[in-house]
């Protein structure tokens, strides 16, 4: 998969220019999207910005608003709407020297019917919802970042669909302004790239906390938490090893993995968060 931290080191340091970084970009999106239909629209050209992320690619998940494309909310209520302004986070990607390569597919109004989308990994599975073609375009390194939104997993279940990383920040790290609403007390925006380490990298860029560009760290040493997250149902086994597996991996790296009661407070949370998504 594409690097966002690769790909801005290399801009910086000269070894590669922006514009050819987005051209990159663009001819894979060409030569894959055909049959993987991660976009719902394209701008006829990309050009660079300037700042640390410029070069970068991003597909922006078709329910944010966009001045130069349309913005069709998964729907075709939808067609041809067309945004006045950026919402406030294509903003801060334009200010951040990235360019966006195109908004990508999601379910219909982030909700349950499902995308057009493909798993780039098996066709005939799913890429996971709502933000389906952030996720697989990431995937299929069509692009290097991508932003979804999230009310109940929208961004980390596509995410693990797809195989890559993703985070789905705090509450107003990233502004809604300008996403089209599912619940407005739970969404959030939150990124989608290869790896940890570029998503802090991009998620410092584009809110100024440096902070946030974790340097690369080693196993050895650390106390890790494994929640199993009694509260819900039990999962099924080949999720069940895959946490194992994680586990005994961390503990082979020199960690020391706990098991983690859950608070009553959070079983609370957990079980109070479809009846407010719903009456929202």
């Amino acid at each position: 998969m594409l690097s966002v931290r690769d790909i801005a080191r290399r801009v910086a340091n000269g070894a590669v220019s922006a514009q050819a970084a987005l051209a990159d970009s663009e001819r894979r999106i060409d030569e894959r999207d055909g049959d993987l239909r991660a976009f719902a629209a394209r701008p006829e050209t990309l050009t660079a910005g300037e700042g640390p992320l410029s070069g970068i690619a991003v597909g922006v998940k078709d329910i944010i608003e966009t001045a130069e494309l349309p913005t069709g909310m998964g729907s075709a209520i939808y067609d041809g709407n067309q945004p006045r302004a950026d919402a406030p986070i294509v903003m801060a990607l334009k200010a951040a020297g990235a360019t966006v390569a195109g908004k990508t597919q999601t379910t219909a109004f982030a909700f349950l019917d499902p995308a057009p989308t493909r798993n780039p990994h098996d066709p005939s599975a799913s890429p996971g919802g709502s933000s389906a073609g952030s996720a697989a375009a990431v995937a299929a390194s069509l692009i290097p970042l991508a932003i979804g939104t999230q009310t109940g997993g929208s961004v980390i279940r596509p995410a693990a669909y797809c195989g890559i990383a993703a985070i789905k920040p705090s509450y107003g790290l990233l502004p809604t302004v300008g996403v089209k609403p599912f619940s407005w007390s739970l969404d959030t925006l939150g990124l989608m790239a290869a790896s940890a380490g570029d998503l802090g990298f991009a998620l410092a860029a584009l809110t100024g906390r440096p902070d946030l560009d974790a340097p690369e760290a080693t196993l050895d040493g650390l106390r890790l938490g494994l929640c199993r997250q009694e509260f819900t149902d039990r999962p099924e086994p080949a999720c069940e090893g895959a946490l194992q597996r994680i586990a005994d991996f961390a503990r082979k790296g020199g960690a020391t993995v706990l098991d983690i009661a859950t608070p009553a407070e959070l079983a609370e949370t957990f079980h109070a968060h479809g009846p407010l998504q719903n009456w929202e």
